[in-house]
Parts: C-alpha cells; structure tokens; sequence
C-alpha cells in the first residue's frame, strides 16, 4: 500500500486552488492591507495563510463533530461567513476601513483574511469531504494534509509578492483597487449567502436530530 495516494493529492489541490482562487484574491489583500507598512504585509501575508490551513485542518479533523454537539449546519456556516464578509466588503465600498485597519495592524490577517476569506465554507467543505473520501488509507490522509499546505503554500507566496505591486498603483490605483474589491467581496458574499438559503429552502440547513 503506497504511504502517499498521487491522485487524492492533485484532486484535492486543484479543487482547493479553484476555490481559494489567489489571483482574484490579489485586489482583496491589497485593499485590505493598504495602510500598512511593507513588513507588516509579509507578515499579514504569513499569518493569513497559517490561521487559514490551522482553521481549515482543524475542520477537517473535527468539524462535523463540533457542528454536530453546536447543533450548526453547514448552510448556516456559509450564511455566517457570508454576513461577515458583505460588512468587510461595504467597509471598502465607503473607504471606512482605513482607519480600522491602520490600527488594526496585521490583525486583518485573522479576519476577514484568514477568515472567512481563505479558510471559508467552500474551502472548509472541501477539505472536509476529501478526507472522508480517503480516511481508510494513511496514503489518502497524508495526500489531503499535503495538498492542503501547498494550496495554503501558494496563497502565500502570491500574497507576499503581490506587495510590491502596489509601489505601482499609488495612491489613485489603491483607492480604485479598493473599491473594486469591495464591489468583487460583495458579490462573494451575496452569493454565499443566497447559497446557504437555498439550501435551508431544500431542508439542508436543519440540524439532524
């Protein structure tokens, strides 16, 4: 029995990939990290990512049980991760977030970040399913691990090189970058939300038992 599973791995990294979609999420982190000094970018950069793969692992190992003794379906999940998002993205719509964030510091990469942005239900269902797809082979858990910390590897590094694109903006091009990402998370989170009660409307959203 092989101790690594190849196609459980390349499945799980590019559904993980389409989902977390890094280059869409350039205009987002710029934005949302505007006031911030270079450094504090790599370190937002680093920080997102990490909060993102310990979040999504943590799911992965215990969501269903944690939804389960909490009595949340997963449609109210993305409802919240919806909600949460459309307050971060009519922020960047009014230009109120600079002040929030120049304070807040790398503290952005927890949220809305490192969630619900990256670490969101389609990346947390995603994973989720992938390990209960291939939890009866060690070679299948250990691919899922690993396709989960590259797809985060990759986040990562698009995020810490996409600092250097602001120098080209300036402040005109950030403040039209801010107001289409905020235009774009809107739409993220207008869409997670209309999912999720479409899914209370098919009877997904009521615990069992």
């Amino acid at each position: 029995m092989s101790w690594f599973d190849v196609a459980a791995f390349s499945t799980t990294f590019v559904t993980l990939i389409v989902i977390l979609d890094p280059p869409g999420a350039i205009p987002i982190f710029l934005a949302l990290t505007g006031p911030l000094t270079p450094r504090q970018k790599a370190a937002a950069a680093r920080r997102a990512s990490l909060v993102a793969v310990g979040v999504i692992a943590s799911f992965a190992v215990f969501g269903q049980q944690i939804l389960d003794y909490l009595g949340i379906t997963l449609p109210a999940l993305q409802a919240a991760g919806g909600l949460l998002l459309l307050i971060v993205a009519l922020q960047l719509l009014t230009g109120s977030e600079s002040e929030q964030h120049a304070d807040a510091g790398v503290n952005v990469a927890l949220v809305p970040l490192g969630t619900p942005l990256l670490a969101g239900p389609g990346a947390i269902v995603a994973t989720m399913l992938a390990v209960q797809r291939h939890d009866d082979t060690a070679g299948g858990i250990v691919a899922v691990a690993a396709a989960l910390v590259a797809a985060l590897l990759v986040v990562y590094l698009v995020f810490r090189f996409a600092t250097p694109l602001a120098r080209f903006l300036k402040d005109s091009g950030i403040v039209l970058l801010t107001r289409i990402a905020g235009l774009l998370l809107s739409a993220i989170a207008v869409q997670m939300v209309a999912n999720a009660v479409m899914a209370f409307v098919r009877g997904e959203g009521t615990p069992v038992g």
